[in-house]
């Protein structure tokens, strides 16, 4: 005797249907309330997902006699609520879209999850600035795991792999334990078969790969870094990955990560460069040299009269990094520092040139003159005493995206 006759009145057949009236009388109602047959009638798509739950329930041996000894509270509770997808189960129930109902009422609410994939294998490929600013193609090795060419990926001999009769080759068995009222459902591995599904004969055992169907292989992939490639960007191939017995091959991917550079910094296509000029070079003019990342060096002349201030940042336009396949080229800013002379290089006899040289020193406002006033002289400050100067003054701030003051701003081209 059940407990209770919902389910059984859902599919209107009795508590006591076969398998094969339970098949039936779904099939018989699920193709007639299929919402994609019943596209304005809710009543009808209801219909469905209550037909499919029941059916779910009942075509389970385990899931009926927990139901019909408990009712519904009892299935929910001992771990059978839930389930898949209505839409899930007409598919697997009619073969997905292919077979003789595929497609009867144009797919519409019809998901199609795919073939199953072997994981993706990452990778990280560390990568120069030279490298990217001139491209180039990269060997590398990796160790993947491929269909056994001895056994074909079956795990031995040609019908010597029997599929485990424990667990109807699932590799998990549903186990049921009473604890007083409440009825607890769980999942173990299957102890016949170690989870595997398949039982083999040691003696039937491929050799090469000791029945476990893949094997072992170094591939060498060649990885086209491109010219002015991105940090982060990533370079796919597919199916080249692993291969298991059943699933499509995986893919391999790399991710490009750059390299820090001792002389530049890039942002975007732009690159930034510091150096040092002395005083008389920042004043009068002169010339620096700057190696760039494809072996030239530039000449950059400072013109007499351009007066270059300390942290001062100029431009050499089409000098920087090359976009990602447009191949047009960024900037190439240079930031400044200016040495100062030691203290006490100059006699008086200079110090009276450079004041008829130079443009007069700039007035000071005196103080009030009914002020006290004291007198000081200036100190030498340590490398300590520098840093928390620098710190409390904000000195040699970027922005926070790490580009100086000053530097001009250019869009990323489109990739």
């Amino acid at each position: 005797m059940v407990r209770e006759t919902k389910f059984y009145d859902t599919l209107g057949v009795s508590p006591g249907a076969t398998d094969a009236e339970l098949k039936s009388a779904y099939k018989k109602g699920a193709l007639k309330h299929h919402p994609d047959k019943n596209a304005h009638n809710p009543a009808a798509a209801e219909k469905f997902k209550e037909l499919s739950k029941a059916y779910e329930a009942l075509s389970d041996p385990q899931k009926r006699q927990l139901y019909d000894q408990y009712g519904e509270e009892g299935l929910e509770q001992g771990g059978g609520g839930g389930g898949m997808a209505a839409e899930d189960l007409f598919a697997q129930f009619f073969g997905g879209g292919g077979g003789a109902f595929g497609g009867m009422f144009g797919g519409g609410g019809m998901r199609d999850a795919g073939p199953k994939k072997a994981k993706t294998i990452h990778h990280v490929h560390k990568v120069s600035l030279e490298d990217i600013y001139r491209g180039k193609v990269s060997k590398l090795a990796l160790q993947k795991s491929i269909i056994c060419p001895t056994c074909d990926g079956r795990g031995g001999k040609e019908g010597a792999v029997k599929t485990c009769t424990g667990c109807n080759g699932a590799g998990m068995k549903t186990m049921m334990r009473q604890m007083g009222p409440m009825i607890q459902r769980f999942q173990t591995v299957c102890p016949d078969c170690q989870g595997e599904g398949e039982n083999i004969r040691d003696k039937d055992r491929c050799k090469r790969c000791s029945g476990k169907k893949t094997v072992i292989e170094r591939k060498v992939l060649h990885v086209h870094v491109d010219k002015g490639v991105k940090n982060g960007h990533k370079i796919e191939f597919r199916g080249e990955g692993d291969q298991v017995p059943g699933v499509l091959p995986g893919d391999v991917q790399f991710e490009i990560e750059q390299k820090p550079h001792p002389r530049f910094q890039r942002k975007d296509d732009d690159l930034f460069y510091h150096t040092e000029i002395d005083l008389l070079t920042a004043l009068a003019g002169g010339q620096i040299h700057v190696e760039h990342l494809d072996d030239r060096w530039l000449s950059v002349g400072i013109e007499p009269g351009e007066v270059i201030g300390p942290g001062e940042i100029k431009m050499i336009r089409g000098q920087g990094m090359p976009s990602l396949r447009h191949h047009d080229f960024g900037n190439l800013y240079i930031q400044f520092d200016v040495k100062m002379p030691p203290s006490n290089f100059n006699s008086p006899e200079k110090i009276q040139m450079l004041e008829s040289i130079l443009p007069p020193r700039k007035e000071q406002p005196p103080p009030p003159r009914d002020s006290m006033v004291e007198d000081y002289t200036l100190e030498d400050v340590d490398a300590s005493g520098q840093r928390r100067a620098q710190g409390a003054t904000g000195m040699d701030e970027e922005d926070e995206d790490g580009v100086p003051h000053g530097a001009e701003r250019m869009q990323c081209a489109s990739q």
